[in-house]
């Protein structure tokens, strides 16, 4: 009895994608409590996403974008408004199934806050969702044979067997990370009166896997403008790096997985408090961050490619199976250095602050690389000699392009790019002209879908006698191109250890040309 032993791997496929782009426009009115609106200084929004439901052929999502903007007030001070504008959004997604698995990133392209008169402000915001879809994949892949010996007419198989490699799923999970930090004012600041502006963004973030834990480690870069303490008092800000590493448990983790993990911020708070002294210099800075974790095993597996016997007919039924190859994964760094010159640059004091966000335009597959266009915004905050307007700011986009090596890409790659910014600074070089140097993290996971033929059900019966019979008992045969030693014991009934030892060959491969002695095997 013949029977065939077979291993599972499970996968999940690449199975399509879909982008929506919508615009978000609306108007606020300025409470009655604040101050008339002379100016917009800041601006800044944040996309929340409440859920992401898998319907047929589609994904609703919902949300809201959540903004602050900081203004200066007809009487001179500054003050913070903030709101939320909710959305829903149908994305259609051709052949979407309710048990895939749907992935959604989200985008704030642009956001623009106007002022409409000094009681109303328009809010306008473009955001761009788009959906990735993976589908569960099973492969049956046969990878050995029982031939059910010990019984007198078992048949004698002979195995061809080949090497695949193969990039499986080992767990997706998702998990949360905590940082709390206390930031105590220096000797040279004021009290605080209350917080006007504050900023978390992340810089350096990796992520590595570990015996049953996922490693964490970067800094949360925190900026802070607040309203000093006491009547006349400036406006203050301050910048901290937070440095933070930490480990999240995960079972089934392995040192060996190769992870694809997206590190997002979804939580941020910062309260001024009193000091020991019962004086407002200190500040509780509270974050989370979401870990969204999928980690491959790459598996080397032997699978079944030929089988025959010398004393059976076998009969082979084949089918095709669609393995994930990890083709590379490469953490590469683009460092960006240039010029701008800004408007009204006679009246620039000093730059206070800048912050960066990477946006990734296009990608190219080519034969050297993935081909990556995106541009590096820059936003500045600056003072002025301007006693009406002291505080400005100004948006730069700086466009880069970077090529990541990935030998033996193609159009059927799959890539899974992320992107993040690891340093940035922005320095005065007179003349109005501000020296930007940045470094941007690119990392690829590139996978590379193989087909692959495997044999997916064997049956044996007795041995056609007759046509054994026809077969000469030995004959000289000459190697043809293209033949191998599997192919011409196949088809003479014979095995590759009969041939060898028959013509006294030393290794398996034959060149054309070649003569042979082949005697046929009689089982």
């Amino acid at each position: 009895m013949l029977e065939l032993l077979k291993k599972n791997i499970h996968m999940n496929r690449w199975k399509g994608n879909a982008t929506s782009q919508l615009t978000l426009d609306d108007d606020f009115i300025v409470p009655d409590t604040m101050d008339d609106v002379e100016q917009i200084i800041l601006s800044a929004g944040e996309i929340v996403i409440d859920s992401v439901k898998n319907q047929t052929e589609r994904v609703a999502v919902r949300g809201k974008l959540d903004f602050t903007i900081l203004y200066r007030g007809t009487e001179g001070g500054l003050q913070t408004l903030s709101g939320s504008i909710s959305f829903e959004e149908p994305i259609n997604v051709p052949g979407l199934e309710e048990q895939d698995v749907v992935q959604l990133s989200c985008e704030l392209e642009d956001l623009n806050a106007g002022i409409i008169n000094s009681r109303k402000i328009s809010v306008k915001a473009i955001v761009t969702l788009q959906v990735k879809v993976e589908t569960a994949y099973d492969v049956d892949a046969a990878v050995e044979v029982d031939t059910g010996s010990g019984y007198s007419d078992c048949p004698q198989v002979e195995v061809l067997r080949r090497n695949v490699d193969v990039a499986a799923i080992a767990l997706r999970h998702k998990d949360t990370f905590r940082i709390k930090e206390n930031i105590t004012l220096s000797g040279n600041k004021p009290n605080i009166d209350h917080v006007l502006w504050n900023e978390m963004r992340l810089r350096g973030v990796t992520t590595r896997p570990m015996a049953g834990k996922m490693m964490l480690d970067g800094e949360l870069m925190v900026f802070v403008i607040y309203q000093g303490e006491g009547e006349g008092a400036p406006i203050q800000w301050l910048e901290e790096s937070i440095p933070f590493s930490g480990e999240l448990e995960v079972p089934d983790v392995t040192d060996d997985m190769v992870p694809c993990v997206t590190v997002r911020l979804i939580h941020k708070d910062i309260e001024a408090k009193p000091d020991s002294d019962g004086e407002m210099r200190e500040m509780d800075v509270d974050a989370v961050l979401e870990l969204d974790m999928k980690l491959y095993r790459e598996e080397n597996m032997e699978l079944l490619s030929d089988l025959y016997s010398t004393n059976r007919e076998l009969s082979l039924q084949t089918g095709e199976a669609c393995f994930d190859k990890i083709l590379t994964k490469n953490m590469s760094k683009c460092k960006i250095v240039e010029k701008v010159t800004l408007d009204n640059a006679d009246r620039i004091l000093q730059i206070c602050h800048s912050e960066g966000t990477v946006k990734i335009d296009d990608t190219e597959v080519k034969e050297d690389g993935l081909h990556v266009e995106g541009v590096l915004e820059v936003r500045l905050l600056y003072l002025t000699s301007d006693d009406a307007q002291p505080i400005q700011s100004s948006i730069e986009d700086v466009p880069f392009h970077y090529l990541i090596e990935a030998p033996g890409i193609n159009e059927d790659t799959i890539c899974q790019l992320s992107s993040g910014l690891e340093q940035l600074s922005a320095v005065m070089m007179g003349g109005g002209t501000v020296e930007i140097k940045a470094t941007t993290s690119l990392d690829l996971l590139a996978l590379q879908p193989i087909c692959e033929q495997i044999i997916t059900s064997a049956t044996d019966a007795p041995m056609d006698l007759n046509k054994l019979q026809k077969l000469p008992g030995i004959v000289g045969y000459i190697v043809q191109p293209g033949d191998s030693l599997w192919n011409i014991a196949k088809k003479f009934h014979t095995t590759i250890d009969t041939i060898m030892t028959a013509n006294g060959l030393t290794e398996k491969a034959v060149k054309p040309g070649e003569r042979l002695i082949l005697v046929k095997e009689l089982s």
